[in-house]
């Protein structure tokens, strides 16, 4: 199978760009956190015969066909399966101490959202799992039956950012109470019952819904939150780490450890900036940068993308 041909990546020339003063040189390493279908592995691959990738991914089936996709490149790849919070762990079992490149492109896969059956897209009637890792962890079924009305409004809320978070869940609770919610449809016809017919032309009443879904049964936030300060500690000097978030809570999470990390931490009023408080990272891109027209009219999932990308300047003293 050509994955070209199903899986176009996103922003994949930036990514380069931002990448290749860092991963250029022979013995170069980069780790690729989310390595999905592997297309931006195999094109830095390509285009840098000395640098070596170590690909994580949380999906068997995802490691599965990068396996297959990158076969070629021998001893040049290294295949983890892990959670990407787990980067430092498998940097270790690599054999490498420090890395030269870190990438992350977030949010659901081309794969994931492309097999119906994952339950992902409210658009397709599936089996609720939303489990990145089919391995292990509980379902989005699993979180409909068990959760009560006060949770499902803090996730509804906090992941999904839905204003009818209190009116979603209490007609969540009322209908499992009849049956189990076990597929995607059922929740759909849910949901689109529960929403006041003003609301109703607003967007789609699943999309935040499930994206909240997703977000908790996957814990993408917390794991977010320890992997992007790792991958950080990870870099050497002059190593660059690009992120590409689809949604604002992870945007604003990324946003805020790159602030800090290229922020100076000398006391307000100190006469002269000492070393040991100069920042460590300088950015790469000012705010989030955007994918352009033209990519978005020949990828329609890089349309919401914001890429920040950084690049470490000094050790940790």
């Amino acid at each position: 199978m050509d994955y070209s041909d199903i899986h176009t990546p996103v922003l994949l020339e930036r990514c380069v760009e931002l990448l290749s003063p860092a991963v250029s040189r022979d013995g170069a390493v980069m780790v690729d956190a989310t390595l999905g279908m592997g297309g931006h592995t195999e094109a830095m691959l390509e285009r840098f015969p000395g640098l070596h990738v170590i690909g994580l991914d949380r999906d068997t089936d995802a490691l599965r066909i990068a396996g297959e996709r990158l076969a070629r490149f021998g001893d040049r790849v290294t295949l983890v399966h892990t959670v990407y919070d787990g980067i430092a762990e498998a940097v270790a079992a690599a054999g490498f101490r420090r890395i030269d490149g870190a990438l992350f492109d977030l949010g659901v896969s081309s794969l994931q959202l492309d097999e119906a059956d994952r339950g992902f897209a409210y658009a397709k009637d599936a089996p609720l799992d939303m489990r990145m890792d089919q391995t292990a962890g509980v379902t989005a079924a699993d979180v409909l039956a068990t959760y009560g009305e006060g949770d499902l409004r803090r996730i509804f809320e906090r992941y999904g950012e839905e204003k009818l978070a209190g009116r979603y869940a209490r007609a969540i609770i009322a209908a499992r109470s009849q049956t189990p919610i076990v597929r995607s449809a059922e929740l759909v016809r849910i949901l689109d019952a529960a929403t006041p017919a003003a609301l109703s032309h607003s967007g789609h009443p699943a999309k935040r819904v499930f994206q909240a879904l997703r977000i908790e049964v996957n814990g993408e936030l917390s794991v977010l939150d320890r992997a992007i300060p790792a991958a950080l500690d990870l870099l050497d000097v002059g190593g660059r780490i690009v992120v590409m978030a689809y949604q604002s809570l992870e945007d604003r999470l990324v946003k805020r450890v790159f602030a800090a990390a290229s922020a100076s931490t000398a006391p307000a009023g100190l006469p002269v900036e000492l070393p040991e408080h100069t920042p460590r990272f300088r950015l790469l891109v000012k705010g989030a940068e955007l994918a352009s027209d033209e990519e978005r009219a020949r990828n329609p999932r890089a349309t919401p993308v914001r890429l920040r990308a950084a690049e470490r300047i000094r050790e940790a003293v």
